[in-house]
């Protein structure tokens, strides 16, 4: 993330709170912005407010609120759309030579961090806020290093202001920030407590180096400073991981400066700088796709000395090359044949769709299993929201999935591990349209 955008995105979905903190670091249409978001009811509102509020706005301003409007598609399970309407382009390195197969070869990537990390003591892996594709690997990690014996886990969107958390072993609203939403961060959550780690909130809402000192400074002081044989996996957002000065400009990243205070060099892993962002197979990522095929999370290895690739092997250990998995089709297949081009991919969401195709990944390789639902669930209110909750977690636990119906004729399945649920639909303001009881069986 280039180091000016990394700035404005310095709240990390505290909203309101970084902007009180900050309010310096904000113009005034901003701050009116953000002020306005926090007094939404609900995500829904908060998206169906950014869709009014974006053509109004200019420059960086609209950026800010586009970035916003991602976050809150992601949050209401509308995957592909929030990338596609927030397509971030990184800068890579300057004369960067991308690996080619004469000298590397591809490796899955799951098994190669968790052989890296049998030596460490500090793991950390990046996500983009607005892409639920880069919190899947997390998930696939989290047993895998508890059995080698990493015992806290620490992820960004947690927040301080629920202790009761681990006893009640899943995530609320109060948990954390907006990010926490996304189904699949509490679902990141709720294994992580239920394997036995100690869940760690360390983020806070500052900005620019302050930032990073504190973050730094929270995981040393809860995690190191209380259990010096401590081992620490680490869910940090963007160049948070990295562990030295360059994508954030002069600001010393949280690994850098909690490397100084602990004297471990963390394994950095990054999933942000090769990343599927839109149809542009000119791109970094869909070069290294062709050359690299495959359909699972790879990392490449030097074919000689196989040491991993990293595209800033100053700044973090591995790139991470997620398997393609974007499409229009989750804009809606129009039932006379019409089909989207990529000129208007741009649109917040097609009106008047059918089946809304969401990510294959969503499955996690066969742990999930897909349900139908429609838009008949919001009994004739559009926009709505259909949360599925785990049969006996309330309306407050944050939603195995969700998906939000913007149009009266959609369809769309949601993505659910074995067990029963209650399926809630409900509008903007929050008000309970309807609610039923599913099981979902094993096979």
């Amino acid at each position: 993330m280039p180091a000016r955008f990394a700035a404005r995105a310095c709240l990390a979905g505290a909203l309101l709170a970084c902007a009180g903190a900050a309010a310096q670091s904000f113009d005034p249409v901003e701050l009116r912005l953000l002020e306005t978001m926090d007094r939404q009811p609900t995500t829904l509102a908060r998206y169906q407010y950014l869709l009014r509020t974006v053509p109004s706005l200019r420059g960086g301003n609209r950026l800010l609120a586009q970035q916003f409007a991602a976050f809150s598609q992601n949050e209401l399970g509308l995957y592909d759309q929030a990338v596609f309407g927030f397509p971030l382009k990184n800068s890579l390195p300057a004369g960067l030579k991308l690996p080619t197969p004469a000298e590397w070869s591809s490796a899955d990537a799951a098994d190669t961090i968790v052989a890296l990390a049998a030596q460490r003591r500090i793991v950390m892996i990046n996500e983009a806020h607005h892409d639920a594709h880069t919190r899947r690997l997390t998930l696939e990690l989290l047993p895998r290093l508890r059995a080698l014996g990493f015992n806290y886990f620490a992820a960004e969107a947690l927040s301080a202001n629920d202790p009761g958390l681990a006893g009640r072993g899943y995530p609320v609203r109060k948990s954390g920030t907006e990010y926490l939403r996304d189904p699949l961060y509490g679902d990141i959550v709720r294994v992580a407590i239920r394997l036995g780690f100690t869940v760690v909130p360390y983020d806070n809402t500052f900005s620019g180096q302050r930032r990073e000192n504190a973050q730094a400074e929270a995981l040393y002081r809860q995690v190191f400073a209380k259990d010096p044989d401590a081992r620490l996996f680490v869910h940090a957002g963007y160049a948070h991981i990295d562990k030295a000065a360059e994508r954030l400009g002069s600001v010393q990243p949280m690994a850098m400066r909690l490397q100084a205070l602990t004297g471990q060099v963390p394994l950095s892993v990054d999933q942000t700088d090769i990343l599927e962002t839109g149809l542009d197979t000119s791109d970094a990522y869909h070069r290294l796709l062709r050359a690299f095929p495959s359909a699972r999370p790879e990392v490449l290895l030097n074919r000689q000395t196989g040491k991993p690739w990293s595209a800033r092997p100053a700044a973090y250990d591995i790139n991470v090359i997620l398997p393609a998995s974007l499409s229009l089709d989750a804009f809606g297949k129009y039932r006379y044949g019409y089909r989207l081009n990529s000129d208007e991919s741009g649109l917040p969401h097609v009106v008047e769709a059918n089946e809304m195709q969401r990510a294959n990944w969503l499955t996690l390789d066969g742990r999930r299993r897909p349900y139908p639902i429609s838009a008949a669930l919001c009994r004739g209110t559009i926009p709505c929201v259909v949360d599925a909750h785990y049969a006996a977690e309330p309306d407050d636990a944050i939603a195995a999935d969700r998906y939000a119906f913007m149009g009266p004729n959609e369809a769309a399945e949601l993505y659910l591990r074995p067990g029963r649920y209650r399926l809630r639909a409900s509008n903007s303001d929050g008000r309970t349209l309807a609610e039923s009881t599913v099981d979902i069986a094993s096979k």
